[in-house]
């Protein structure tokens, strides 16, 4: 589904131009469309059909109340954290019991939290998590639903900082160990083991490393059934990719439903996914306006309103994403380096894009949905963007814009 498409040279959203939402709502402005996350959703639910399965959305790839609720009237699970998307996700609508907290750092009030909610699962990465977690479920009187984070060591070939399933990331317990831990958990009254887990990367848009993952989570399900330890389910993680350029191709989820089902075979297994980007990323944009032209000798600058602080993924991953014109006019094109106001040289939104443009137009920052308003920050004393949902002919604030004085509203003077 093209979320973003243009009419007589202006870009749209369904029936709302991008440069009407500009106007009424400010700059820089994320927007979102309900129909794009609808589809994106449907796909993995389409491509499941048949199959026992649960799809639960990364909470951490755009957390906003809206989407979450958008996914909730879907019947989606949920891919939590920290307490904090728990929270958000029961006040946007969802289901406790469709909820699976993963995270390498849960503390004991996270738990305790998870617990008293009824959540479905933890996905436990340690075996001092293990521990912490069967000391938590003792203490309320009830029995944590466990699944434990396996680290297969496969080499998703994605950027080193989401990278997850490699033996020196943080991330799962190792291969090696992972037997004993299975055997830990079972020890212990107050857990019950009921999957397995593994998420080896973000950015994926290749099968073999999917592939390659549940092969060996497969064979552990077989050895552990032979000890007794009988799992209801395989969690495969997120991960799957979308295209942020031309040369790039989306993850074919139905390829890799059938991949994932294959691995499993027979077997009697739940499948539970985790899509975070694939869902929102291609269904959102930032609108930013061009403040300054500006050149130095041979390189020439568009110097906009939005900055790192809205957008941090090309300053921290040298992420590229599409930049273009709001309004196609005719004017002479020049290569720029669109940058934002922050006093940093890593603030750029792209770098050495032809555009043809002038103070105060419009450009339009591509496949914005996931991980960009979510991973934004007051650097600079910046108001965070405002966000907005199109749905059909209408246009929803779904999140206001900050206001300057509420930033510094709970820091105090010295007497």
């Amino acid at each position: 589904m093209t979320a973003f498409y243009r009419q007589s040279g202006s870009m749209m959203s369904d029936r709302k131009s991008l440069s009407s939402l500009a106007d009424e709502f400010g700059t820089p402005l994320y927007v979102y469309n309900r129909g794009a996350i609808e589809h994106a959703w449907q796909e993995f639910e389409t491509a499941l059909q048949g199959h026992r399965h649960l799809i639960c959305y990364a909470v951490k790839a755009n957390s906003n109340l809206a989407i979450l609720n958008i996914l909730a009237r879907l019947g989606s699970g949920f891919d939590i954290v920290s307490v904090g998307e728990l929270r958000r996700v029961l006040a946007a609508g969802g289901q406790a019991d469709r909820i699976v907290f993963s995270g390498v750092g849960k503390s004991a009030a996270e738990m305790a939290a998870g617990l008293e909610a009824g959540i479905r699962c933890f996905n436990v990465e340690s075996d001092a998590e293990l521990d912490r977690l069967a000391e938590v479920a003792a203490a309320h009187g009830v029995v944590a639903p466990v699944s434990l984070r396996i680290n297969p060591d496969v080499d998703a070939q994605t950027h080193p900082y989401i990278s997850t399933g490699l033996k020196e990331n943080k991330f799962g317990i190792g291969m090696s160990h992972a037997m004993d831990s299975y055997r830990r958990g079972a020890e212990h009254a107050s857990l019950a083991i009921k999957g397995i887990d593994c998420h080896i990367g973000s950015q994926l848009t290749r099968l073999s490393p999917y592939a390659d993952a549940v092969a060996l989570l497969i064979d552990m399900v077989d050895r552990l059934a032979d000890e007794g330890i009988r799992l209801s389910h395989l969690d495969v993680g997120g991960g799957q990719g979308i295209a942020y350029s031309e040369d790039e191709a989306s993850l074919d989820i139905g390829a890799w439903a059938d991949c994932v089902i294959q691995g499993i075979g027979d077997r009697d297994l739940e499948i539970m996914v985790e899509p975070g980007r694939y869902v929102v990323g291609q269904a959102g944009v930032l609108l930013t306006r061009v403040e300054y032209l500006k050149n130095n000798e041979d390189r020439h600058f568009a110097v906009v309103d939005a900055a790192m602080n809205d957008l941090i993924r090309p300053a921290l991953y040298s992420a590229w994403q599409a930049i273009e014109e709001v309004e196609t006019l005719p004017r002479e094109s020049q290569v720029y380096d669109v940058v934002g106001p922050i006093c940093e040289s890593a603030d750029f939104l792209g770098k050495q894009r032809s555009l043809a443009i002038a103070q105060d137009d419009l450009l339009c920052v591509r496949s914005a949905g996931a991980y960009a308003a979510v991973m934004s920050s007051n650097y600079n004393t910046r108001a965070r963007a405002a966000e907005v949902m199109v749905d059909g002919d209408d246009a929803h604030l779904v999140r206001a814009r900050e206001n300057i004085e509420d930033l510094f509203a709970n820091e105090y003077l010295l007497p």
